[in-house]
């Protein structure tokens, strides 16, 4: 199989899932708040995308038999005034998370009964009685959860997919040194990019694009050899 080739063919599938959702959030410049709904469906593309992107890192790090460069020397740190915020050139993008966040299993908990919204009759005197006309009269609370939330953080995740695709070398650079840096850490459970199990946004039954992407990366950065160097 021409490993190099499917990276490139994989590569071109997610930039255009990528640029789509990208167009979905008016391209940086549409709103300031979306609603819940379309923030829940780009994240069921975006999750899966992250994850396809991250496999093609890796494959791209076992093929090559890249080493970690030496350690770069520490940059002096510029004192900058706490009250001043970065602009323009000083502003850090979101860099691509290299490492699959791992599952956390905890037991089942049976949830909480939860109080009661209509308050308390003690005596059924005019007070009281009061208190439940007034209860049942008031118009239900608004839903916190159905109000619409800021895209911030979905644009920060986007360019950072998109910069990680425009340049995989880089991540695979940064990769291969991350891997350097937690060698050193005796205490690190879990050290490999990828978690056992299914990456994160897998889907049983594949319903779009990206969840194919990703079940060819997925296979790819499983079954991927390192160079023939004897």
């Amino acid at each position: 199989m021409d490993i190099p080739a499917a990276i490139d063919l994989n590569k071109t599938l997610l930039a255009r899932i990528i640029a789509g959702l990208f167009i979905l959030l008016g391209g940086g410049t549409g709103p300031a708040r979306i609603s819940v709904e379309l923030h829940r469906s780009i994240v069921r593309v975006l999750r899966p995308a992250e994850s396809a992107v991250r496999r093609l890192i890796v494959v791209l790090v076992t093929i090559t038999g890249m080493k970690a460069p030496p350690p770069r020397p520490q940059a002096q740190s510029r004192s900058v005034p706490s009250g001043l915020a970065r602009t323009g050139e000083e502003k850090k993008r979101q860099s691509f998370p290299l490492f699959d966040p791992w599952q956390r299993f905890w037991r089942h908990r049976p949830a909480k009964k939860a109080p009661a919204a209509l308050p308390r009759i003690i005596s059924l005197t005019d007070e009281g009685l009061r208190r439940l006309r007034e209860s049942l009269d008031a118009p239900a609370p608004a839903d916190k959860k159905a109000a619409d939330i800021s895209p911030l953080n979905l644009l920060r995740r986007l360019e950072a997919v998109i910069g990680a695709l425009e340049n995989l070398p880089h991540q695979a650079k940064r990769l291969v040194r991350a891997l350097a840096r937690r060698q050193n850490v005796p205490k690190l459970k879990f050290r490999k990019p990828l978690r056992p199990g299914r990456p994160p946004g897998h889907r049983q039954k594949p319903r779009l694009e990206v969840d194919h992407v990703l079940s060819e990366c997925e296979w790819l950065a499983r079954n991927a050899l390192p160079p023939n160097t004897s």
